[in-house]
C-alpha cells in the first residue's frame, strides 16, 4: 500500500469514528438535556440538514484551496465538532451544534472522496470500496469504545472531547501523506453549487437505491425481526451487527471483485443479491430467514456506494464536482429511507413495506452500467483519463 492510499485509508477511518462516536452517546445528551423525543427527532435532523445544503459547495472549496488542503482542514473540523452536542447548555444550543456537526460531516465526505478518485487515478487500481470497507470499520470500533464508555458511566463532554483530539492528531497526521495538489490549467472550475448533471444524475440513481436500502435495513431490522418474526431483543438486536459487518466485510473485499468484473458486474451482481435478500426479508416469519435476508442486504448493497462515487467522480469536470453532484442524491435518500419505511409500515404492514423496499433495489440491476467507466476526455475537456476497467 502506498503512502496517498494508507493516508487516504487513515482518513476514512478518522471520518467513521468520529460518526460511531457520537451515535453511542445520544442517549447521554437526551437524559443530560431532559429532551422528549419529539426535540430529539428534530435534533437528529439537524445533522442531514447541514450536510444537504453544504455538500454542494465542497467541490469550489476544494477547487480554491486544494484537494490535498481542504481534506485536511475539513477532516480537523469534522473531528473538532464532534464535541460540541455534549457541551450544549440547551436545546437551542443542540440544534447550532448538530447543524455545524452535520455541515463538517457533509463536506469532509465530499472532498475526501474526491481526494480517492484522485488517489484511484494516481495508484491506476480500484480502491474506493476498501475505503468505503475502512470508514465502517473505524465506526464499528469507535462505536464499540463508546459503548464500553456509557456503560461504564462516563461523562460524554469527557469522553466526546478526548476523542475528538485523539481524531484530530489522527487525522492531522493522516493528512500529511495525502496527494499533492496538482493545478489542471485545462479544467474548468467546479460550480459554485454542484447539481448533479445529466450524466451524474443517471449514477445517483443507482446510489439512491442502495442508500435507500440501506438506511431502511439498518434503522428497521431490528423493529421488523420483533415485530413479524416475533425474535426476542437480543437476537433482534444482533441483526443490525449483522447487517453492518456483512456491509463492512464486502466493502473490504470488493476491490479485488472490481479488478476482476468491473464495477458494473459488480453493482449488477450486488443489487441481485440485494433483491435476494429482501424477497427473503419479506417470505420469512422466523427470526434466523430474517437475520440472513438482511445480511444479504447488507452484501448487496455494499460495494454500490463507493462504486457511485468512484463513477460520479470520474464523469465530473473535477472529482469533487462530481461526488459532490451525487452525494446530494444519496444524502437524500439516507434522510427519506427511514421516514418513508415507518409510514409504509404503518399504512400496510412490514413486510409489506419491505416488499416496496425491495422494489426499490431492483433498478440498482438494470441500471449498473451506467458505472461502467467512460472513455478519456480529450485534454482541453478537463479531468486526467481514468484507467480503464473491465464492465
Amino acid at each position: 500500500m502506498s503512502r496517498p492510499h494508507r493516508a487516504i485509508a487513515a482518513v476514512f477511518a478518522v471520518h467513521g469514528a468520529v460518526a460511531g462516536t457520537l451515535a453511542t452517546r445520544i442517549p447521554w445528551i437526551q437524559d443530560h438535556l431532559g429532551l422528549g423525543a419529539a426535540v430529539l427527532g428534530l435534533a437528529l435532523l439537524c445533522p442531514s440538514i447541514g450536510a444537504f445544503a453544504t455538500m454542494p459547495t465542497a467541490s469550489r472549496i476544494a477547487h480554491r484551496i486544494g484537494e490535498r488542503t481542504a481534506t485536511r482542514l475539513l477532516i480537523a473540523y469534522w473531528a473538532a465538532v464532534l464535541a460540541l452536542p455534549a457541551l450544549s447548555p440547551a436545546p437551542g444550543w443542540l440544534f447550532a451544534a448538530m447543524l455545524l456537526y452535520g455541515m463538517g460531516a457533509g463536506m469532509s465526505d465530499v472532498v475526501m472522496n474526491g481526494h480517492a478518485v484522485s488517489v484511484e487515478r494516481h495508484l491506476k487500481r480500484p480502491i474506493m470500496s476498501g475505503l468505503h470497507g475502512l470508514w465502517a470499520v473505524g465506526s464499528l470500533a469507535a462505536g464499540g469504545a463508546g459503548i464500553l464508555a456509557a456503560h461504564a458511566g462516563v461523562d460524554a463532554r469527557l469522553h466526546l472531547g478526548a476523542v475528538a483530539l485523539v481524531l484530530l492528531a489522527a487525522g492531522a497526521v493522516a493528512g500529511r501523506g495525502l496527494l499533492p495538489d496538482q493545478a489542471d490549467a485545462d479544467a474548468p472550475p467546479p460550480r459554485r453549487f454542484a447539481l448533479p448533471n445529466r450524466a451524474i444524475a443517471a449514477i445517483g440513481v443507482v446510489g439512491f437505491c442502495a442508500t435507500f436500502a440501506e438506511g431502511a435495513s439498518a434503522d428497521w431490522s431490528a423493529v421488523y425481526l420483533t415485530k413479524v418474526a416475533g425474535a426476542g431483543p437480543g437476537l433482534a438486536a444482533a441483526s443490525y451487527t449483522v447487517f453492518m459487518s456483512c456491509m463492512a466485510a464486502t466493502r473490504l473485499a470488493g476491490d479485488r471483485l472490481v479488478r476482476r468484473f468491473g464495477p458494473a458486474a459488480v453493482v449488477r451482481c450486488g443489487g441481485a443479491v440485494a433483491v435476494l435478500g429482501g424477497v427473503l426479508v419479506v417470505a420469512a416469519r422466523g427470526a434466523l430467514p430474517g437475520i440472513i435476508g438482511f445480511a444479504l442486504i447488507g452484501a448487496g448493497v455494499a460495494t454500490v456506494v463507493p462504486l457511485v462515487f468512484a463513477a460520479a467522480g470520474n464523469a465530473g469536470n473535477t472529482p469533487g464536482e462530481g461526488v459532490a453532484g451525487v452525494a446530494t442524491i444519496t444524502y437524500l435518500s439516507g434522510l427519506t429511507a427511514p421516514a418513508v419505511t415507518g409510514w409504509a409500515a404503518g399504512a400496510l404492514s412490514y413486510p409489506a413495506a419491505f416488499a416496496l423496499i425491495t422494489c426499490i433495489c431492483a433498478p440498482t440491476v438494470l441500471l449498473a452500467g451506467s458505472l461502467r467507466p467512460r472513455p478519456a476526455r480529450a485534454p482541453e475537456a478537463a479531468a486526467p483519463a481514468v484507467p480503464e476497467l473491465r464492465a
